[in-house]
């Protein structure tokens, strides 16, 4: 080193640094090297770069929207199952609010796709999975449609639509819940001309997608009745010529036997929790659909399927 200060013979001139070029040189680097290090983070394991998540289109977006847990309170009612659909779509078309459906029913459903281009009513053809997300069930044959609920009757309203003249026959729910038998007493209820399904003011239980799809357009044939206090809904009843005949699992009298009245409710209980006691004490009949002992009692959608049949062959109409 010499006298003059320090020199770097190894650099040709205009390459030497001192120690504050040097740190800037590294400073200057550095936002790079911290670059460098983000992008191989953002690489996978096959050394691609990742890339941002890719964009749901806004069907797709629609569909998570409309599959979102739904209040059951609210006016609409999502139906699905081929004939479930159709026949809500024949019986009130107006209620029609939204029509999912997969490319495989877009030619059984041409009729219900124009009717919604012509009311401006918004459809989409989604994949089978979509279909599932929105009924919530893998049982939607290809279709789910959005409807207003129908309205349930009064018992008032209902009493003022029957004829006084004629047989009818009515089943009240106590204490049913689960919406598969629902949906299947619905589709007996419709096959043998029930005239209304009546329910407490008290139950949980209303129409759902469930019930619509195993009822199989039964729902749609048997209007649904909200009771009011159940001692006043007796003695209206019983002022319309009706007898209340309480089904239970023994002790009773022969279904079979035992004379039917021509205007008949029969109330039907829950199959383990059976109906309220009092309710039973206020029934004109008790009856037992008898069998081998083998099982305690039947199902309740086929006891109220044996029930109704022989209502219907004592009234001659089966």
């Amino acid at each position: 080193m010499s006298q003059d200060g320090p020199v770097w013979p190894t650099l040709p001139r205009g390459e030497r640094r001192d120690k504050r070029t040097r740190e800037r040189e590294r400073a200057a680097a550095a936002p790079g090297d911290r670059r460098e290090r983000s992008a191989r983070h953002d690489r996978s394991d096959h050394g691609e770069r990742r890339g941002p998540p890719p964009q749901r289109t806004a069907a797709a977006q629609e569909v998570d929207e409309a599959a979102r847990p739904r209040d059951p309170r609210r006016d609409e009612l999502r139906i699905f199952g081929y004939n479930a659909c159709m026949a809500a779509f024949a019986a009130r078309p107006q209620d029609l609010r939204k029509a999912y459906l997969s490319a495989s029913r877009m030619g059984a459903l041409r009729e219900l796709m124009a009717y919604c281009v012509q009311n401006r009513l918004g459809y989409r053809v989604v994949e089978d999975d979509d279909l599932a997300r929105l009924a919530g069930s893998q049982h939607h044959e290809g279709v789910v449609l959005d409807f207003r609920r129908p309205p349930e009757l009064t018992l008032a309203a209902l009493l003022a639509q029957l004829d006084p003249a004629r047989p009818a026959c009515l089943l009240w729910l106590d204490g049913v819940g689960n919406p598969h038998n629902f949906g299947a007493l619905l589709r007996s209820a419709a096959h043998f001309g029930v005239d209304a399904v009546l329910l407490p003011k008290e139950s949980p239980l209303a129409l759902s997608g469930a019930a619509c799809r195993v009822a199989e357009g039964g729902a749609e044939a048997v209007p649904l009745v909200r009771l009011g206090d159940a001692g006043a809904s007796i003695t209206a009843l019983r002022a319309a010529g009706f007898a209340l005949a309480a089904t239970l699992p023994a002790g009773s009298q022969s279904l079979f036997e035992a004379p039917l009245p021509a205007r008949c409710v029969f109330v039907m209980g829950a199959e383990r929790e059976g109906m309220q006691a009092g309710l039973v004490d206020r029934c004109d009949l008790r009856l037992t659909i008898p069998g081998s002992g083998r099982v305690e009692s039947l199902n309740i959608a086929s006891a109220v399927a044996v029930i109704l049949g022989t209502w219907a062959l004592r009234r001659g109409d089966a």
